[in-house]
């Protein structure tokens, strides 16, 4: 199931380490890593910006994948997209939250490009981010496609940093998985602000 491109699916399960760095102030504060610790992508967050935007960038720093936050939604809509595009004609996928009335554990409705109506999504997320426990659907279904999990280092609290690891199911794209997971952090960060 290509959705960024067939290059980002195996036909076996995929373990991602992710890194998410507590406290920085330098762009780049996820790194996404396979078991053997190879970055394969890592993210980077304009500075001081208007735009609610974030780049998925692979280990050379090409970008993958534009993810943009409307904040004009009432239900933290995001729009992603191809490359460091916007235009509506790289739209890959929108997400956003199931109702607006979410306690703790938000679920996520997710619509590729090719679903304009938006009725029925493609994929949907729901879980505790707090206890990185997060599972990815396909559409409305019990099919899993991902699964995020809990790693914690004494070394990991120490230096300011957050582990978990996902596991991303055969032939499914892992860097759209990687992406939601993303945004999913977005979303629990401005949750736990308000």
């Amino acid at each position: 199931m290509a959705i960024v491109g067939p290059q980002f699916c195996a036909p076996y399960p995929v373990d991602l380490g992710i890194v998410r760095k507590v406290m920085t102030i330098t762009d780049g504060n996820f790194a996404v890593t396979d078991v053997n610790g190879n970055l394969l992508f890592k993210v980077k967050e304009p500075l001081f910006s208007l735009s609610d935007k974030r780049f998925l960038l692979d280990a050379s720093d090409n970008p993958i994948m534009t993810l943009r936050e409307n904040k004009v939604s009432l239900h933290d809509r995001w729009q992603v997209f191809r490359g460091k595009s916007t235009d509506q004609k790289d739209l890959v996928y929108t997400l956003k939250r199931s109702s607006m009335i979410q306690l703790m554990k938000p679920k996520l409705d997710v619509f590729l490009a090719q679903n304009k109506e938006m009725k029925i999504c493609d994929f949907h997320v729901k879980g505790s981010w707090i206890d990185r426990s997060c599972v990815v659907y396909a559409g409305k279904s019990d099919a899993i496609v991902a699964q995020m999990h809990k790693k914690h280092t004494a070394q990991s609290i120490l230096i300011g940093k957050s582990n978990f690891s996902v596991t991303v199911y055969p032939n499914v794209d892992y860097a759209f998985i990687v992406s939601l997971i993303v945004i999913l952090d977005d979303i629990n960060r401005e949750d736990s602000e308000d």
